[in-house]
């Protein structure tokens, strides 16, 4: 695996934009909330520690995975903001619903991206294991979340 043993969430603040005048969307799938909470946290941080003023940060909360799509287009017309980070955690069972699940809210969040021309990006974990999610959700391999905004903010500035 690329990331064994590796924490990729450091980032160096200095070489990032001006983000204090941004206007982020979290949309957080209630899902597996254990870890989508712990990477709102990661993402939520984040974006504070860049000078995103709090009241630009916006979150919406929807059932699962599956409703990010739509939880992001709503985001992106009623809130008008400049990027949204969808955020799910997607672990493995023991029948296909994972894959078919998984493959729609990946498709979905790029029809978002290319339909709206407003960047959303893909936080969402899909994991064999809830260990494994809980390592990408401020574990051994860092926070997805603060990943997640920190890719926001510099499609942002493009």
């Amino acid at each position: 695996m690329a990331t064994a043993g590796k924490n990729l969430s450091f980032y160096d603040k200095a070489s990032l934009p001006d983000a204090r005048n941004f206007k982020i969307g979290l949309v957080v799938s209630e899902w597996n909330s254990e870890i989508t909470e712990a990477l709102f946290d990661g993402a939520e941080l984040t974006l504070l520690d860049c000078k995103v003023e709090k009241k630009n940060i916006i979150r919406l909360n929807v059932p699962g995975s599956f409703e990010l799509p739509l939880g992001c287009k709503r985001m992106i017309l009623e809130e008008k903001v400049d990027a949204v980070v969808a955020i799910g955690s997607l672990i493995q069972g023991e029948t296909k619903h994972f894959d078919f699940v998984c493959s729609a809210t990946a498709q979905g969040i790029m029809d978002v991206n290319l339909q709206l021309d407003i960047p959303v990006i893909f936080c969402v974990l899909t994991d064999n294991t809830f260990q494994q999610a809980k390592d990408r959700s401020g574990g051994k391999h860092g926070n997805k979340g603060a990943e997640a905004a920190i890719a926001a903010i510099k499609m942002v500035s493009r």
